[in-house]
């Protein structure tokens, strides 16, 4: 791509500078400082570097690019308008309004042209790093000599908030030991933040410890040196196809508000709109006497990008092309993988591969069975990438015949190390590339180090799996610190979450099968340390599906236990007890809530009949199962923190057994009769309103 003249590049700059103010100034909120300071870097990257297809915002080769400061958000929002993409100017004058495509913070999937949702700071690199990862292992998969079908670099903005989360060394310490070399991150060092100067709280040297990581690090650019970023820019591609490449930082050294003639420099034009009168010095001091949201047309000319990304995508096509003449079988699998669909093979082999789990009369641990279940589909599933944060032999996340990838090794499972977060952020940066299904599994404890990348997957309709082994007090001797109490209930809220909690090996087999057909959310499988008895047989996996359904049922049922995972068989145990002594009750299984309310409601009353007595028993925080007992069930749970003890002491102890589930249901069974007995012999004066009590007491 040709250069502009140092004029024009500056006029460019000014444009998505001036867009930038216009709309915050609009909208009397945002984030102005960023798109000024970065908007030389931006005009360099974007309009001499950047591979992409305005007119095609998802073609397989096209470079990514990330702004993980997302609070900057009209810096992408002006470069997608100018180089022509459909973001038009009326949504750049809806900025931060109801159902604009130009929210706060991007979002992908409303914008065309955000390749990923930004705004938690350090997420988008980290997220930067897990495209550039699925890039290496699609190139590894799939390249062959004089074929480079996969072939485009990760470019990621990013400030001095992204580099003090935590998450950020978790990403870029992985990245630089994988030498993800065609990760390109820019480092807006402004030295600014909402709270002022940052030397008062982040004095890192931040070259030497992108050196320390194995970065590839380019210091002391100037930020609004179009000439000197482009040198940078070419240095770093260039050492990325060396056979030692490795990842690069370029330091840019930026003045946050640049342009600002009373602002620029300072925390007041971080986060706050400028105000008419600086908006008007700015125009001034820049030279630009374009009315608000207008850009002159030969420079809106200069920035569109469509024919020359068009021309970018066709020559790829070309080569895709020759690339399916010679291997045609690796050539549909590519588009395939990229589509997101599934081998047809996945669906006519699943009947038979649930019978041949459910036939298995063993007792195991739903980690274990979930092992088996990926020994069992993982071949029919050859897009899986699998992994875990240092903890394999314990979450059993590796399978048969799976290959550990490296620095220089394809594969399709990956330790990450004790990287929770940076594990799940990565995880759905592959997941946004797509050509993966990534999973990764943990302690469930451990969920809160990565929660708010499960939230972000979640946000983002993301395919992403999370395997959270060791459930509950079950795991016994590690104590407290390690036991699940609030972590099950507290996931289940996160909206578009599914939380799988299967009792038995075919549930966590069904569990699996649900995540890897989901398109529109991520699944966390949350499974058991100890052994659990086989509950299921085949015929009912289809009820499986539906999250909760009917396990045990006897007639004239007067009373429900609900139970999941490794308290289901408790259930079970209940139910025979009580029958003895004369109460039948109905055992529902309820391995995952979310999937159950998406249910019809005519489903949900006929598995839990709103007139009888429920009780609910999960060794969790019981306030999570009001919703499905109402205020006059009964829970079986556990409010507290556990205890270091074996877990048949630890279930003991916490009242988490048959009797007090027996205990439960006579009580509600009692009750209920009593009611009855009440109403049987009201007057007719009294009996609407007291029908009116028991049908209230009993929902």
């Amino acid at each position: 791509m040709n250069a502009p003249t140092p004029d024009m590049a500056r006029h460019m700059a000014n444009a998505v500078r001036m867009l930038a103010v216009d709309a915050v100034e609009q909208a009397k909120s945002g984030h102005p400082g960023a798109p000024m300071g970065m908007a030389d870097i931006a005009e360099v990257l974007w309009n001499r570097h950047l591979k992409h297809n305005p007119a095609n915002p998802k073609w397989p080769d096209r470079d990514r690019f990330v702004l993980s400061n997302g609070h900057g958000s009209m810096l992408i929002y002006a470069l997608l308008h100018l180089t022509g993409y459909d973001l038009p100017m009326e949504e750049l004058k809806h900025f931060r309004q109801l159902h604009s495509r130009t929210a706060g913070h991007p979002e992908v999937g409303v914008t065309p042209g955000v390749e990923t949702t930004t705004g938690p700071l350090g997420q988008g690199l980290a997220n930067a790093a897990g495209m550039a990862l699925a890039e290496k292992l699609l190139a590894a998969e799939f390249n062959k000599p004089g074929h480079g079908v996969v072939d485009h670099f990760t470019y990621v903005f990013m400030g001095d908030g992204c580099l003090m989360e935590g998450i950020s060394h978790e990403a870029c310490s992985l990245a630089g030991t994988l030498r993800l070399s065609k990760l390109v991150a820019f480092y807006d060092d402004n030295g600014i933040s909402i709270d002022g100067h940052v030397e008062g709280w982040f004095t890192d040297d931040t070259p030497r410890r992108f050196e320390a990581y194995g970065w590839n690090v380019i210091a002391a650019v100037d930020g609004h040196d179009p000439l000197a970023l482009d040198v940078a820019v070419r240095s770093a591609k260039a050492q990325a196809v060396l056979p030692d490449g490795r990842p690069t930082l370029i330091c840019c050294k930026t003045v946050i508000g640049h342009g600002s003639p009373n602002k620029a420099g300072t925390h007041d034009v971080h986060g706050a709109a400028l105000g008419a009168a600086e908006v008007a010095a700015t125009r001034e001091a820049l030279g630009w006497t374009a009315a608000p949201f207008e850009v002159p047309m030969d420079i809106a000319n200069a920035w569109n990008a469509v024919e020359r990304g068009q021309v970018a995508e066709r020559t790829w096509r070309v080569r895709f092309e020759a690339y399916r003449t010679q291997y045609p079988l690796e050539a549909a699998e590519f588009e395939r993988r990229v589509a997101g669909d599934l081998l047809p093979v996945f669906s006519d082999k699943l009947p038979e591969l649930l019978a041949a789990i459910a036939a298995k009369p063993e007792a195991v641990a739903t980690r274990k069975a979930s092992q088996n279940a990926l020994d069992a589909l993982a071949p029919r599933v050859p897009e899986f990438f699998g992994g875990s944060a240092d903890l394999t032999g314990s979450n059993l996340t590796n399978f048969k015949g799976c290959v550990r990838a490296g620095r220089d090794q394809g594969g399709n499972h990956m330790s990450y190390g004790v990287r929770e977060f940076g594990m799940a952020a990565i995880m759905n940066g592959i997941a946004l590339h797509g050509g993966f299904i990534p999973y990764g599994g943990t302690f469930l404890t451990f969920s809160d180090y990565s929660r708010n990348a499960i939230r972000m997957a979640a946000l983002m309709k993301l395919r992403v799996i999370h395997v959270f082994t060791h459930d509950s007090i079950g795991l016994g001797e590690d104590g407290p610190t390690h036991q699940s109490v609030e972590h099950i209930p507290s996931l289940r809220i996160i909206p578009n979450l599914d939380v799988w909690r299967p009792a038995d090996g075919l549930e966590t087999a069904v569990a699996w099968a649900h995540a890897i057909k989901r398109h529109d959310g991520p699944s966390a499988l949350c499974l058991s340390r100890q052994n659990l008895p086989r509950l299921t047989d085949v015929g009912m996996a289809e009820s499986i599906r539906r999250g909760g359904y009917v396990l045990s049922d006897m007639e004239g049922v007067q009373a429900v236990i609900v139970a999941t995972g490794s308290e289901t068989s408790l259930a079970m145990e209940a139910q025979a007890a009580l029958a003895s002594e004369g109460i039948a009750t109905r055992v529902v299984s309820m391995p995952c809530t979310n999937v159950f309310d998406r249910q019809s409601e005519a489903y949900q009353a006929l598995v839990l009949p709103l007139g009888l007595p429920t009780v609910a028993i999960e060794a969790a925080h019981p306030d999570f199962w009001r919703k499905y007992v109402g205020r006059t069930g009964m829970v079986v749970g556990i409010a507290s923190f556990g205890e270091s003890a074996p877990a048949s002491d630890l279930y003991a102890h916490f009242g988490i057994t048959v009797q007090r589930v027996m205990e439960s249901v006579r009580t509600l069974a009692h009750r209920a009769a009593h009611r009855r007995e009440i109403w049987m012999g009201s007057d007719d004066r009294s009996h609407g309103a007291l029908s009116e009590q028991i049908v209230l007491s009993t929902t």
